[in-house]
């Protein structure tokens, strides 16, 4: 059963530009009513997609550097890299489809 992995300054460079699959990145923060809402389906979509997808989360209050320098300026924010490079990005609460949406042309079927 796969989990998301906790992104931070130290290792977004192993864990997201150099990962051979690509990365849902879901920058969040705890007090943020909407973030919470999306977390079940980013948890889903970590378990369901793994093997196949990274999914990663930015606690964006305990690493604002990173936040800032991906221009961060709403959360929650979803973010899709793919072999080094940030491929998709959408701020806001999405359903589960929609975020499935974001990343399906990245993943291997």
């Amino acid at each position: 059963m796969a989990e998301h992995v906790t992104i931070t300054n130290a290792n977004f460079d192993s864990e997201v530009l150099k990962s051979p699959i690509p990365v849902l990145l879901d920058f969040w923060a705890s007090w943020c009513g909407p973030c919470r809402m999306i977390a079940p389906s980013i948890e889903q979509l970590a378990q369901e997609y793994d093997g196949r997808l990274k999914v990663g989360k930015v606690n964006v209050d305990e690493e604002a550097d990173l936040a800032s320098k991906h221009g961060i300026v709403s959360i929650p924010t979803l973010a899709i890299y793919q072999g080094g490079k940030i491929m998709v990005q959408q701020a806001g609460a999405l359903p589960k489809p929609d975020i499935e949406n974001l990343f399906k042309d990245f993943v291997q079927a």
